[in-house]
């Protein structure tokens, strides 16, 4: 038996004000909603086509917003994704990522790292990893 990746959570005080980022930043739509989240795929999905992609093997897993209170302990963990540009350098995708409204993070970085650490309008700390386009990628 195995379990598979089916959403990828990030908590955040407001989902609505968070989606269109992220809408933006990976080309997803909202396909369900409620007052305290947001789910958002890259296509509407009937649930038996859904559960039959699902049910086959690995799929790309949804991203839930999730109303969450702020934590201020900092025990709670929020989530980390990393982005791999697809059509576009590095620098290019930082920067239309910062157009959008994320900011850049020190966590501690040396400044020799092949990432770029950002965070989504809510905080949530992402990085940004080498390009995967035609003639970035390294091999």
């Amino acid at each position: 038996m195995v379990s598979r990746l089916n959403e990828i959570v990030l908590d955040c005080p407001d989902p609505a004000a968070l989606a269109p980022f992220w809408c933006a930043a990976l080309g997803l739509q909202v396909i369900d909603k409620d007052p305290d989240a947001l789910e958002l795929y890259d296509r509407e999905l009937e649930t038996d086509s859904r559960l039959a992609e699902f049910r086959a093997g690995p799929v790309v897993p949804t991203l839930l917003l999730l109303r969450t209170p702020d934590d201020p302990d900092g025990r709670k963990n929020r989530v980390h994704l990393d982005l791999s540009p697809i059509d576009c350098s590095h620098e290019e995708e930082v920067d239309r990522l910062v157009a959008l409204g994320a900011t850049h993070v020190d966590i501690g970085q040396t400044g020799d790292e092949s990432w770029t650490v950002l965070a989504d309008p809510a905080g949530n700390v992402f990085c940004v990893l080498a390009s995967l386009a035609p003639g970035y990628f390294p091999r």
